[in-house]
């Protein structure tokens, strides 16, 4: 997990204390490292680009921001996108459609028509996708998902590559399924899996691959030739301190050698979305009030499961500290909840914490991965903004929503008003 430095007992963020961040920005904001979300990129793609051929596809679901995907297409990534929204982000940021592959699960023949006609790769989930897909366009390269029985992941909600999964076709159907993509006509280019999403070790990614790379000969034995293996499934990060990071070159040099050794494939597809932004961000929010229950002492602070559900919804871990009292001694232990009317509202339990007071800056360490994209209006809350920092200068990349925004849709018959 990413360390910071402190400058007069307040918390340095990309070269400026996070007091400055939160009150010129306001709070609750997620904040950008723009260094650190390269060097991550960076970090992922040099790892595999030395041993063969490798394309990058973030996974965009992780935060579609147009500044955070602007960064990355600077960097030369590819995509990976889930809906039809996704990848007309994308194609706003400017990255190209030969670039993006849309991989959705349960798609219906609106979405497939709407992400053909925008010209992107489609990643086949199921044989009923194909034959409606067939009555579309058969005229786009395609990939296919398939269930490799293998899951990891740091929530069962978040393992999608085992058996009886609602993703992929299921492996005892995938060469009938290919042959018949063939049969219809598809220029088939490649195979996918998942396995899951915030995996920290190896040896899943190596069996997913045992999986992938038979398949892969199995159908060359059946006249089926494929240009690249896209292994999907996120690599994970550390949340807690002295947590071990994932070994990405160990990673890179099996998962390779996989390939390189038992097939003819030359090219390997990535699709990171938590590695690449997860720890180039955090979320500043500030203490709105303090209780002690008896039991248990509160940090009530202004964003809730509203704007961080990752805690309340997998029990996550994010690490949590005082902006204003970096490094100074715990005095006892806190929940910090939110302003949400509901007892799951929570970003921590029991966190070992300095005297707390009201306004003072609390920083949720890794929220750059699902932080913002999974955030919600529940309780009628506005969007927070979303900041980016360049070393040392600050930016506005998102406004923050206003109440009378959340209205903009909604729309009252004439009969019921007054």
């Amino acid at each position: 997990m990413k360390d910071y430095e402190a400058k007069d007992g307040t918390m340095i963020f990309a070269g400026l204390p996070v007091t400055e961040i939160a009150d010129e920005f306001g709070t609750p904001a997620y904040v950008t490292d723009e260094q650190r979300l390269r060097e991550n990129y960076r970090n992922v793609y040099s790892a595999f680009s030395k041993y063969m051929d490798t394309r990058i596809h973030y996974a965009c679901k992780a935060n579609t921001n147009l500044a955070i995907l602007s960064i990355l297409n600077q960097e030369g990534t590819g995509i990976d996108a889930v809906s039809v929204g996704e990848v007309m982000t994308c194609l706003k940021a400017g990255i190209p459609a030969d670039r993006i592959m849309y991989t959705g699960v349960n798609v219906s023949d609106a979405e497939l028509k709407a992400v053909t006609d925008m010209g992107v790769m489609i990643n086949v989930d199921s044989r009923s996708e194909l034959e409606r897909l067939a009555k579309i366009n058969k005229k786009l390269p395609i990939s296919f998902r398939i269930t490799p029985g293998v899951g990891s992941g740091h929530s069962d909600k978040v393992i999608t590559g085992k058996k009886g999964s609602k993703f992929g076709i299921p492996k005892n159907d995938v060469i009938k399924t290919y042959l018949r993509a063939k049969e219809l006509g598809f220029d088939i280019k490649g195979i996918h899996a998942h396995i899951g999403s915030g995996g920290q070790s190896v040896e899943p990614f190596m069996d997913m691959m045992d999986v992938l790379t038979d398949t892969v000969n199995e159908l060359k034995e059946n006249g089926i030739d494929l240009e690249f293996i896209d292994m999907g499934g996120g690599i994970g990060v550390p949340y807690k301190m002295n947590e071990d990071e994932m070994d990405l070159n160990e990673l890179a040099m099996n998962v390779t050698d996989i390939i390189t050794e038992n097939t003819d494939i030359e090219t390997i597809i990535l699709e990171p979305g938590r590695y690449i932004v997860c720890d180039s961000t955090v979320l500043l929010t500030r203490c709105v009030d303090v209780k002690d229950a008896g039991v248990k002492k509160y940090i009530g602070v202004d964003a809730g499961f509203n704007t961080l559900i990752r805690p309340a919804m997998y029990d996550s871990y994010h690490y949590v500290a005082i902006g204003n009292k970096f490094g100074k001694c715990s005095t006892a232990k806190y929940d910090v909840a939110g302003p949400i009317c509901e007892s799951g509202d929570f970003l921590a339990h029991d966190r070992a914490l300095p005297d707390p007071e009201e306004g003072d800056v609390v920083v949720i360490y890794n929220a750059g991965a699902y932080g913002f994209s999974m955030s919600s209006n529940y309780n009628s809350r506005p969007l927070c903004s979303e900041v980016l920092v360049n070393d040392g200068k600050a930016e506005l990349i998102r406004e923050r929503e206003t109440v009378e925004e959340q209205w903009k849709h909604q729309i009252v018959p004439e009969r019921l008003r007054q």
